[in-house]
């Protein structure tokens, strides 16, 4: 293995082995692909049948109920992913498996039917089981014995995340608005293609990383910190055994499961299909409800009798964990109405179109948005060409092909818009702000959480919730104006960008971090259990999202559309308040983990 690890650092780029931009260039297309097609699903769905780019006329409700358990399995099916690349497939065919799977799926959601629907999800969401988890578990066998350029290279992947999505949402939901929703699809499926048979004719550049499941369970993060000692040492210096899970723990864990995904498929099965395999009540509760509520039950009663089973300090960190948890799933609620109710405020409430000088400067900025990212990632590429075409240049010309392919789609869409006096803009165009946000402010918040000010992880989360709540707060007074239960306004585009920026501001205080302090404070051996528990809370929180933003019209027809968007701005300014108040707790629980 040490060998492949020094083989693949001889050809670098950037300061990095190449195969690190192998797995860029695939995680890029990836996210294409995956943000291309997620950006489309609420504006499909929800578009008037009868119309120039006819949809399915769903209700929002209906809608958001099926894409908000979508969403959440997207974060489930990874746990199962991960633990079949460990012991069964090794982390490259994992990754080639998902690829193919969500190809496929990319290609049923071309047809437009009902069951082409259904079926493109569900191979996406097993398909991102296979992928999601096994990119950054290749990375993390590339860099064993490199931990100090470990961080540089995960910042260089997730620039591969955010410029995948960044492009996936632009192009993908142009040619849909504009052209045809099967077009958005298809262009997502191309790309989902060019990166299938770019990581595969790529595969040898890796050697054996990868390859073989290891024989030792182990999921590695950055900056983790994993123990080798099969024993803990608690505040006093004593030892204590392993919490192995006894039989009565591994029933809660299937029973709260079951619950779960029982929930998770009738809620959308009920509202969509009217068909509803729940369909009791107990006390007034529906059966979904109770279904829910009871597994919730059962798994806090699961995590709480387990953390009684450690030592004081374990005990205190894991408890630590479960307050950030909490706190994730409330972010999550808010942050994900991006991909939903706010790309429904963007499309009907949003005054999005411009003329005049106002169009011009526009078409200008978003050219430049486009053009500079393309030609900055088109020269990595180049660069990428000069170190291992000897080696793999049969992948190297299928990249090659995709950017200009990815070129020629940049191109049309620059000169569609410069042949039009006024320009619409594109209610999926308002999802880029995200990446670009995320893309330019990422560096200014590194260097905060590097100096002196660096402020404990309460701080971060209590700044991070205030911040996404403050730009609900601007939607409010944004929306003030709006008649109560009205369907379309022309609000200022203003509003929402600078939610984005806010909403933007909130994720860099806690979506990098939370990962971080888990594997910080957790042990090592408990870490694949609590990276779980991670994504359960971030599944949660998907499936709260979609539930919450179906209700936009039900409240904005009994209140009004800021009351709608009050409700996001009060929780998480409520809940950061929380955090910042807790903040000396959850330090004294840390013991000392910075």
């Amino acid at each position: 293995m040490n060998t492949d690890i020094e083989n693949l650092f001889k050809d670098k780029v950037i300061g990095h082995p190449a195969g690190l931009f192998v797995i860029f260039f695939t995680e890029m297309w990836e996210r294409f692909s995956f943000y291309g097609m997620k950006i489309l699903l609420v504006l499909f769905l929800t578009a008037p049948f009868l119309s120039d780019n006819p949809g399915w006329e769903w209700s929002r409700e209906n809608a958001l109920a099926l894409i908000g358990t979508y969403s959440s399995l997207l974060y489930l099916t990874p746990i199962v992913g991960g633990w079949l690349a460990d012991k069964i497939t090794g982390y490259k065919w994992a990754v080639i498996i998902g690829c193919f799977i969500m190809m496929l799926g990319h290609l049923a959601m071309v047809f437009e039917t009902t069951w082409s629907l259904y079926l493109g999800l569900a191979l996406l969401v097993i398909g991102t089981g296979f992928f999601k988890p096994n990119m950054t578990s290749m990375i993390s066998e590339m860099y064993k014995g490199k931990e100090s350029k470990k961080d540089g290279a995960y910042t260089i992947y997730y620039m591969g995340v955010n410029a995948g999505a960044f492009f996936g949402m632009m192009l993908c939901g142009y040619l849909a608005e504009n052209i045809g929703w099967s077009y958005g699809f298809g262009l997502a499926g191309i790309f989902m293609l060019g990166g299938l048979i770019q990581f595969w004719l790529a595969k040898d550049l890796f050697g054996s990383i990868g390859e073989k499941p290891s024989k030792v369970h182990e999921v590695e993060l950055p900056q983790n910190i994993n123990e080798e000692s099969p024993k803990e040492h608690d505040a006093t210096g004593e030892t204590e055994k392993l919490n192995p899970f006894t039989m009565v723990d591994k029933i809660l864990i299937l029973l709260s499961s079951i619950g779960g995904v029982l929930y998770l498929f009738n809620d959308p099965m009920s509202k969509i299909g009217n068909v509803n395999m729940l369909n009791f009540s107990i006390g007034g509760m529906d059966g979904s409800n109770v279904t829910i509520l009871l597994a919730l039950v059962l798994f806090l009663y699961l995590i709480i009798t387990r953390i009684g089973r450690y030592s004081k300090m374990v005990r205190d960190k894991i408890i630590a964990v479960s307050i950030f948890g909490i706190f994730t799933v409330f972010f999550f609620a808010a942050f994900e109405q991006s991909l939903g109710s706010m790309t429904l405020f963007a499309r009907d409430y949003t005054d999005r179109l411009l003329t005049g000088s106002s169009a011009t400067i526009f078409k200008v900025i978003d050219t430049i948005l486009t053009i500079v990212p393309l030609a900055i990632i088109t020269w990595v590429l180049f660069l990428l060409f000069k170190k291992t075409f000897s080696k793999i240049a049969a992948s190297n010309i299928v990249l090659a092909l995709t950017f200009v392919f990815l070129w020629f789609v940049v191109g049309y869409k620059i000169m569609n818009e410069f042949s039009k006096d006024a320009t619409e803009v594109g209610a999926s165009w308002f999802g880029i702000l995200n990446s670009f946000f995320i893309i330019t402010l990422a560096p200014l918040f590194s260097k905060w959480w590097e100096s002196k000010y660096n402020p404990s992880v309460g701080m971060k989360y209590g700044f991070g919730l205030m911040l996404l709540g403050l730009g609900f707060g601007i939607l409010v007074f944004g929306t003030m104006g709006i008649p109560q239960g009205a369907k379309t306004a022309s609000v200022s585009m203003i509003f929402l960008i600078l939610a984005y920026l806010f909403h933007t501001m909130g994720e860099l205080c806690i979506s990098p971090v939370g990962l971080s302090y888990l594997s910080k404070l957790v042990p090592g051996r408990m870490i694949g259990f609590m990276f779980g528990i991670w994504y359960l809370a971030i599944a949660i929180g998907q499936k709260a999202a979609g539930n919450m933003g179906g209700m936009i019209d039900k409240i904005s027809e009994e209140y009004s559309l800021s009351t709608f968007f009050l409700i996001f701005t009060l929780v998480p300014i409520g809940v950061g308040v929380i955090s910042m108040l807790l903040n000396p707790v959850l330090k004294k629980l840390m013991h000392g983990v910075k």
